[in-house]
């Protein structure tokens, strides 16, 4: 393929939000797309994953990851295909996922190929939207949270917040392979439904269901107490499920996507001596940490999907203009399931 005639449109951060990200903290740019130098690839995006911690990456200051910096190509993972390459490694035609960015192209130079996480995906294993979700940076979030910070053990009840979205689901889903009891909470019957009825879920708590449902939803689904809570949201739900959580329980700290957007100071548990009670332990989760042993985690889920024991959802919206506004379905709670930015046919 030819480049000299291809447009790279980009979604560059232009302010740093206060609140809920507006149209004006973007802007919208073109650049032509550039040849790889010797050991570098060019890349047409195909998809991109938006995830509520793109909100943190936002803020200026000290955190598990550089801030995109004002001016900067908005960070996101996704996947796409090879268009041209001076790299053994990849292939024209090959599928692969990493660190796109919010634009139709992105050209890596051989010194950035390892950084920016690229590698080959096998569409055989999953779908290119399923890469993005339960064998992509979600998946691999809620696997190695579960697994290596919670160490779940058979009989042992399992919480989980945000059940429906990419997260939660593949949390969910483990749980129960691996013989837990699993209780999700999520936004709405639809979604509740969902979990329970097509993902195996034990029970799950609407939290939109009115005051005192959540507190209420755990005394009774979580009747012997809770052993291990993975938390996507924090506020008000990790106070209520802290307390009922049992002697040597262990609570994941993924996200707390109800406190992203806030202009004042982010709300603490209150209810965090239940730990010192209850022997309690909580820990944070960054994914990335566990990079080396990607390849183990995509292995063992794909072959869950392969036997029909996980199963996966998107929400898939088309076009590459709409991320302002689609990226905003993850904090108003719209979006169902994984979601999804397609930028082009495959």
């Amino acid at each position: 393929m030819s480049l000299a005639n291809l447009v790279n449109h980009q979604i560059r951060l232009a302010a740093r939000p206060v609140g809920m990200p507006k149209p004006t903290d973007w802007s919208h740019t073109t650049e032509p797309v550039a040849e790889p130098a010797d050991g570098g690839v060019t890349l047409k995006t195909l998809a991109l994953s938006l995830d509520p911690a793109m909100r943190g990456w936002m803020n200026e200051g000290k955190s598990y990851i550089p801030p995109v910096g004002i001016g900067e190509v908005m960070r996101a993972g996704g996947v796409g295909k090879v268009i041209a390459s001076r790299n053994p490694s990849f292939a024209v035609g090959d599928y692969v996922g990493g660190g796109f960015g919010v634009q139709e192209y992105i050209t890596i130079a051989a010194d950035e190929i390892k950084r920016n996480g690229l590698a080959k995906i096998d569409l055989r294993a999953g779908t290119l939207t399923q890469w993005l979700n339960v064998l992509g940076m979600p998946g691999m979030t809620g696997y190695f949270g579960l697994m290596d910070v919670g160490l779940p053990q058979p009989g042992e009840t399992v919480v989980v917040s945000g059940a429906a979205g990419a997260v939660g689901q593949t949390v969910g889903q483990m749980a129960k392979i691996k013989g837990c009891r699993v209780v999700g909470i999520a936004g709405g019957a639809a979604k509740c439904d969902w979990v329970v009825k097509e993902l195996g879920f034990d029970a799950c708590i609407d939290y939109k269901a009115g005051p005192g449902a959540v507190r209420a939803g755990l005394k009774e689904h979580c009747p012997k107490g809770v052993d291990i809570y993975f938390d996507n949201v924090g506020g008000e739900i990790l106070d209520d499920v802290l307390a009922r959580i049992n002697r040597k329980a262990r609570i994941i700290i993924c996200g707390a996507i109800s406190q992203y957007n806030n202009t004042t100071a982010v709300q603490g548990p209150k209810n965090y001596l239940s730990l010192l009670v209850n022997r309690a332990r909580m820990e944070g989760i960054v994914v990335f940490d566990y990079a080396d042993r990607y390849h183990l985690a995509i292995a063992e889920m794909a072959g869950y999907i392969r036997d029909g024991r996980m199963k996966s959802k998107e929400d898939v919206v088309v076009g590459l203009q709409t991320f302002p506004q689609t990226l905003l379905k993850l904090f108003n709670g719209e979006n169902f399931g994984k979601l999804v930015l397609e930028v082009a046919k495959g």
